[in-house]
């Protein structure tokens, strides 16, 4: 079944033979493309031709090893695969393909080779896309350790792991995804480590995929996670290599989609976004205070603004008597009621943010100077917002970016837990908390528990949840993860 962008165009190419009637289809099947280019020539007396995309093809690589072997060669006559296979300089396997069907691998940036009076098209990858260099991820710099990321060219990607992963033992299946976009998707995952029954899942969600185009990684992960309404992640990401290795090693499965230097990483457990590559290049006990820290900065994220409201409205008997003086001074004079005062400070806060992320480098910055300090400040002087408010806010912000990765899902738990403590205070928010948990308790992503190394518990795994243990002590693959080989390494003989 052919799956390219062009399937619908080149059923209207008629098998044919003539290079004269050959030409002008397939530039009506592109549409005229003034990028489209078909270049003539004979070889031994043979007419040919080659068709190819301007911009997406290695010229000097087309002009070197295949146009000019072919003008100088004296015989070229059927089988016309064995004689340009002798001919031409070319490292990789010459494809034969039906002539009606050319257009697909052109359209993919290869070069298709037409003979007159046969009826194959020869193609020739010869690609040479523009990418940019290997460089640390802007969202995953590190004091210390390998500072390469993915790029958006996925045999790049590939070769950056292949160059860590040095065995035969790690296996790559492609995929053609998006009828215009054709995009590659590739599946790597460990052979003898990875649970297979996982693989073939993730495969054939990907290969029953039918979509106009595929533009990055996200497109995949929402064809491929098992709730498709939840606002909880589903799948980890990393632009870090050494990640995608050492999930790889785990027994976990990665998808790779050219285009985008995002990979996904399968099973995906919620602590992972805790835990973080630098841990792993850093002291044990620092990894893990590190670790408590991020967990207290999602907490602080979620609850904050929430037991502020409910502080201030239902519980103000619980605050100790200078700090409750100190409050009431502070809003006194406030027009609104606090749950409103507070969903228009975090309203605020939250269009300042996407305003400064969408402006230019350095317009962002100043923009962010402005909101911040001149609004804000404005707002607090002239009675309309209290600096208690703005300073909750200005925690709960900050504390959302200790684990970058949640940032969409902690918003949207902010603003619940904000809402339920306007209407019934510390009591909502328990009964919502212990809802949330439930929840999260009874997922499953391929095979792993969500909450999985403590709900359920998993003594093995606990050396690397929110605790770190040293690397040489963790002498087993971690248990809430599916795989086949638990044995990580040798035990250490005993002295």
């Amino acid at each position: 079944m052919l799956k390219t962008a062009y399937k619908h165009a080149v059923a209207a190419i008629i098998v044919t033979v003539k290079i004269d009637e050959f030409i002008p289809l397939i530039k009506q099947t592109f549409c005229e493309s003034d990028d489209l280019k078909c270049r003539e020539l004979t070889v031994a007396g043979v007419r040919c031709a080659f068709a190819y995309i301007d911009g997406g093809t290695d010229k000097l690589l087309l002009e070197q090893n295949i146009i000019m072997p072919l003008r100088n060669a004296e015989r070229f006559e059927p089988p016309y695969l064995d004689a340009l296979t002798q001919t031409v300089v070319y490292s990789e396997d010459i494809t034969p393909v039906p002539l009606s069907n050319c257009a697909g691998p052109v359209a993919e940036g290869d070069v298709a080779f037409i003979i007159e009076d046969d009826e194959t098209a020869y193609v020739f990858s010869l690609r040479k896309p523009e990418k940019r260099s290997v460089t640390e991820p802007p969202t995953s710099s590190v004091l210390k350790g390998p500072r390469e990321g993915f790029i958006e060219e996925l045999k790049t990607n590939l070769s950056i792991l292949r160059r860590r992963i040095k065995t035969p033992d790690l296996a790559v299946r492609f995929f053609q995804v998006g009828r215009y976009s054709t995009t590659s998707v590739a599946v790597l995952h460990m052979h003898g480590i990875a649970d297979d029954k996982i693989v073939s899942e993730i495969c054939d969600k990907i290969s029953r995929i039918d979509i106009d185009g595929v533009i990055d990684s996200a497109y995949v992960t929402s064809f491929i996670q098992s709730k498709k309404n939840s606002f909880f992640l589903q799948a980890g990401t990393t632009e870090k290599p050494d990640v995608a290795e050492a999930k790889l090693l785990e027994g976990r499965i990665v998808i790779l989609v050219d285009g985008s230097p995002i990979a996904v990483t399968l099973p995906y457990l919620v602590f992972e976004d805790v835990q973080d590559g630098y841990d792993y290049y850093s002291g044990d006990w620092r990894a893990s205070m590190i670790r408590i820290f991020r967990v207290m900065g999602a907490l602080l994220t979620i609850f904050l603004p929430g037991a502020y409201i409910a502080l201030q409205t239902y519980h103000f008997q619980l605050l100790p008597l200078k700090f409750l003086m100190t409050l009431m001074a502070a809003t006194t004079g406030i027009p609104f009621p606090p749950a409103i005062e507070m969903l228009v400070v975090l309203i605020l806060f939250e269009i300042l943010n996407q305003a400064s992320l969408r402006m230019p480098r350095y317009l962002g910055i100043s923009l962010s100077v402005v909101g911040a300090i001149v609004l804000g400040d404005t707002a607090v002087k002239s009675g309309l917002i209290s600096s208690p408010s703005v300073l909750v806010i200005a925690l709960s912000a900050i504390g959302i970016f200790c684990v970058p990765d949640q940032v969409g899902t902690l918003s949207i738990l902010r603003l619940l837990f904000l809402c339920i403590s306007a209407v019934t205070g510390f009591v909502g928010m328990i009964i919502l908390a212990i809802v949330i948990v439930a929840y999260l308790s009874s997922l499953e992503n391929f095979g792993a528990p969500y909450l999985a190394p403590y709900a359920p518990r998993i003594n093995p795994d606990l050396q690397d949840g929110i605790l770190k243990s040293g690397t040489s002590t963790i002498e087993r693959r971690p248990y809430s993860i599916p795989n086949v080989n638990r044995t990580r390494m040798k035990k250490n003989p005993k002295r």
